[in-house]
């Protein structure tokens, strides 16, 4: 009986270890191609799931408890036999210390996604050479949204991953999709990773980790400092604002944080948000209406 309670413990360890670093939904939205024959869009959203879910993107071994909640939806829009378009949202959260809430990290939307895919087949990642845009696209994000993870968990935490969500740009600017290149728009991969890594923003990234740790995780031990450590991390966002007012990542971090923000200042002990609301009002003034809604 020792030897099996053994041998469980040792299986149940070996389990953890193997778990999977993503806890991720992905969904393939078809409602816009005429047809009743939607089986394609199926077999490609198990695909998906599984190179997502089961395959191993880094070294690090993850609890099954540790694993990092995302969603990434498909919207098809056009389809010409095995070639599509239409664009992909990625939404990923994590957990607050001592708490069971879950905060949102990073919302996107690409709107230049367009790929080929024949049904059943392989879906595998050549990071040394683009193969398939399709597959280069949800890695791409993949790395991106364990990189955003990692930053609010430790200062530049990560940079690794980041590095090799900006490869997979290089590996994929001659392919001749849309959304690698420079040329591509203020709003493309190319120029959401290369600001996230320029030494230029990075305020952003230490805005991240403030938020996060110095702030919503130690919320349980005094809100009223945690609440000065996150309007500390949005003045970090105001100072890049006075010398890039149109940069992408602030537009990021808002698109992910804007009605936690409202929450947070109107709940709990008193603070003083005058200079919050002005800043606010400055880096995103899209939501000005929320902002308003700050007591």
């Amino acid at each position: 009986m020792r030897k099996i309670i053994q041998l469980l413990g040792i299986l149940l360890f070996t389990v953890q270890l193997n778990a999977q670093e993503l806890k991720c939904t992905i969904t393939v939205n078809a409602d816009k191609i005429p047809g009743s024959n939607k089986q394609v869009f199926k077999t490609l959203e198990n695909s998906l799931n599984e190179f997502v879910n089961q395959k191993r993107w880094t070294k690090s071994n993850y609890l099954p408890q540790e694993r990092i909640n995302c969603n990434l939806t498909l919207t098809i829009l056009e389809q010409t036999g095995d070639d599509f378009k239409g664009h992909i949202q990625i939404q990923s959260s994590r957990p607050v210390f001592n708490s069971t809430y879950l905060t949102p990290v990073f919302n996107f939307k690409d709107d230049d996604f367009s790929f080929k895919y024949v049904e059943y087949e392989p879906l595998q990642l050549n990071e040394n050479q683009f193969e398939s845009n399709l597959v280069s696209v949800v890695s791409f994000y993949v790395y991106t949204i364990l990189g955003m993870d990692a930053d609010t968990f430790a200062l530049n935490g990560g940079t690794p991953f980041f590095v090799r969500a900006q490869n997979i740009v290089v590996q994929a600017q001659q392919s001749g999709y849309i959304g690698w290149n420079q040329s591509d728009g203020s709003k493309s991969r190319f120029t959401l990773i290369d600001n996230i890594l320029s030494p230029t923003y990075s305020l952003f990234r230490s805005a991240l980790y403030t938020y996060h740790l110095k702030g919503l995780d130690l919320m349980h031990q005094d809100k009223k400092d945690s609440k000065q450590k996150i309007a500390e991390s949005i003045g970090m966002l105001k100072t890049i604002y006075d010398s890039r007012p149109n940069a992408i990542l602030l537009r990021v971090f808002m698109d992910a944080k804007a009605d936690e923000i409202v929450n947070i200042f109107s709940d709990g002990p008193y603070y003083d948000t005058f200079k919050l609301k002005e800043d606010l009002l400055k880096i995103s003034p899209l939501n000005s209406s929320k902002w308003n809604d700050i007591k």
